[in-house]
């Protein structure tokens, strides 16, 4: 289970995706604060040695949902329970909406093992421009719990 602070009042959804060749459901939980979206989701994969491509696929259906050009390389991102893989990180990324208006966001993801299967995480902070500040205090609440 995971803890997460966001500052405002969220809202919980799921919806099916399909990512390396798996039907799966992911849960969403957020909330908006002056057009920037607070948000974490998570998914369960039965199979853990599929890990490294459902998140590849994950980030890269981030990225390309938001335009995102080139931006500095992702740095790891492991919180305490979670394990060490090399597709745990934080990005930083800038894109163009459809309509032409910049975006930005802070986005980090991560893998917990739980018996016999692996959920994957992704908290993100999405708008017009991201406060670096803000994305910290927002990373820094998520707890993974026992």
């Amino acid at each position: 289970m995971l803890e997460a602070t966001l500052p405002c009042r969220p809202e919980t959804a799921a919806r099916p995706v399909q990512w390396a060749g798996h039907g799966l459901s992911l849960s969403v939980t957020g909330c908006q604060v002056q057009g920037v979206l607070f948000a974490v989701s998570h998914l369960e994969l039965a199979d853990v040695s599929q890990v490294a491509p459902v998140l590849a696929q994950w980030q890269r259906a981030v990225r390309e949902s938001m335009g995102a050009r080139d931006e500095p390389p992702a740095t790891p991102f492991v919180p305490a329970r979670a394990l060490a893989v090399p597709a745990s990180v934080r990005m930083r990324l800038h894109g163009v909406r459809p309509n032409g208006t910049s975006v930005a966001a802070q986005a980090v993801w991560f893998v917990r093992l739980e018996e016999g299967h692996a959920r994957l995480y992704h908290a993100l902070v999405y708008g017009p421009s991201v406060n670096p500040a803000v994305a910290d205090t927002v990373f820094a609440g998520l707890k993974l719990l026992q």
